[in-house]
């Protein structure tokens, strides 16, 4: 094999930067764009090798973080990609776009906000009707917010958290499965939060665990329509997420240092899990939970 074929074996440890992190409040939802260091989705780093052609994918907060990363991979490795996400962060979703169609692939930006069940019927509608159809289905926008006490989360906070991490899965997913092929590959989000909760990210938690129990109870059904369900559960990646209030800024300063890596994650780490879990290769794999935690969390 020639030289230039050889690929480096990178040490984890110093592969991406490391805290202290500058503090960086944003308002929620946050952008990517902003953020102090910019995080990788693999922009530059990603290379595919066709394993998703002619695939069709919707991916919810498709914009930043590890939905971009998704998006990124898939359009890399042959796929055509519709992206979901709020008004708010369109100048992610137009980066994460141009991308896409820079691969010679379909890519459409549809924003609005999943916590309606009617924006979600329509989000589905005319991902099916822009792409001719739906094969890959990604249920990953969430909501985050840390708070300290329970007694501080008012019930409108609560909702908003129920409704974009466990309401819009079962709406879109509902909307979607008409539409499912055999062989379709269902992608959850979830957190090492649903195993090991922190004490202030009490709702939070709570919704991760119920994305857990949807992967589990719903791979049941799916299996005998040859319709597959998986899950990712991260542990502490660099996304809007975490410095739009999904962690206090003292934390965001030291934000990943207690994993063995002694770092947070980026999302383009996590790209290649969610390839796998959608390409037909994971035939086997179904109401699995796959950990990307960097030494940490569960499972």
């Amino acid at each position: 094999m020639s030289e230039q074929h050889l690929r480096k074996i990178d040490n984890p440890v110093n592969k991406y930067p490391k805290p202290p992190f500058k503090k960086q409040p944003q308002e929620v939802p946050g952008l990517a764009s902003k953020m102090d260091p910019i995080p990788d989705h693999g922009e530059k780093s990603y290379r595919g090798s066709g394993r998703l052609q002619g695939r069709k994918a919707l991916i919810t907060g498709g914009d930043s973080g590890i939905g971009r990363a998704a998006a990124i991979a898939y359009a890399r490795e042959g796929a055509d990609v519709v992206i979901n996400y709020l008004p708010e962060e369109q100048s992610d979703a137009d980066e994460v776009l141009a991308l896409i169609l820079a691969e010679g692939r379909k890519g459409y930006a549809i924003p609005g906000d999943i916590r309606t069940e009617e924006f979600c019927k329509s989000l589905v509608e005319q991902a099916v009707e822009k792409l001719g159809g739906i094969d890959i289905l990604v249920n990953n926008a969430g909501h985050q917010q840390a708070v300290d006490s329970i007694l501080d989360i008012s019930s409108e906070a609560f909702d908003t958290t129920l409704k974009t991490n466990v309401y819009a899965p079962f709406w879109i997913t509902k909307a979607a499965l008409p539409h499912l092929p055999e062989g379709a590959s269902i992608i959850a989000t979830s957190s090492v939060q649903a195993y090991d909760p922190s004490e202030n990210l009490f709702d939070y938690a709570q919704t991760k665990a119920a994305n857990v129990a949807f992967v589990k109870s719903l791979s049941k059904q799916l299996g005998p329509k040859g319709i597959r369900v998986n899950g990712v559960a991260p542990g502490p990646v660099w996304t809007p997420l975490q410095i739009s209030g999904g962690q206090p800024q003292d934390a965001i300063v030291k934000f990943g240092e207690v994993t063995p890596l002694g770092r947070p994650g980026q999302p383009a780490e996590l790209a290649s899990i969610f390839v796998q879990l959608a390409d037909s290769d994971a035939s086997y794999a179904t109401g699995q939970i796959y950990g990307a935690a960097g030494g940490g969390g569960h499972p």
